[in-house]
């Protein structure tokens, strides 16, 4: 039998998921996914490759976990740092620097699509939709209030996501720019809000 971490098995439970996790998201990093094999995730998280299988049945299956975990914990964090911040500028300006944040420390492969099956693929794009939902929301109140100016609202989230996402509003500034900063003038400006507001 084997060994329980923790104090029950719930808590048994939720630590072998943390590791995994945390192995998963390590592996990925170094290597990408479709080069990491489930036992290898195992080995990396200290657990039985054979323990993993009490937890989920292959790796696509962990990687879904994994994503529906990180996006419910970003979420909680979102819905935290937006209380109190009534003003569409305010909470667009949150949502950037929450989103750039979570992209500096959760790294996803931009290949991944591309090395899942149809089905994680349609079940990533499920995991999305709050993260896009939030965003939504809060461009449509803007819009309403007449913070922002109206634009087509679909086309407004994808080109927020598009800047959020790209290498040049996460990496490294060069000679003293700060791209977070930039960033978020240039989504606010695409908005039609004033940076300084």
């Amino acid at each position: 039998m084997p060994r329980i971490i923790g104090g029950s098995l719930s808590e048994h439970r939720e630590e072998t998921r943390r590791r995994l996790f945390a192995a998963l998201a390590r592996l990925m990093e170094q290597r990408g996914f479709d080069a990491v094999t489930l036992a290898e995730i195992a080995q990396e998280a200290g657990i039985g490759r054979t323990a993993v299988y009490n937890h989920v049945p292959d790796k696509e299956s962990l990687l879904i976990e994994y994503i529906a975990h990180e996006t419910q914990g970003w979420l909680a964090e979102l819905e935290a740092q937006l209380a109190g911040v009534s003003d569409p500028v305010g909470r667009l300006r949150v949502y950037v620097q929450h989103q750039l944040r979570m992209r500096r420390t959760f790294h996803m492969p931009a290949d991944l699509r591309s090395t899942v099956s149809p089905t994680t693929q349609a079940r990533l794009r499920e995991h999305a939709a709050p993260v896009e939902g939030a965003l939504r929301q809060i461009l449509t109140d803007g819009m309403a209030s007449g913070a922002f100016v109206t634009q087509p609202l679909d086309v407004a989230t994808g080109l927020v996501h598009a800047c959020l996402t790209s290498r040049v509003a996460v990496g490294a500034g060069k000679r003293g720019t700060d791209p977070a900063a930039a960033t978020e003038a240039f989504v606010l400006r695409a908005v039609g809000a004033s940076a300084g507001a």
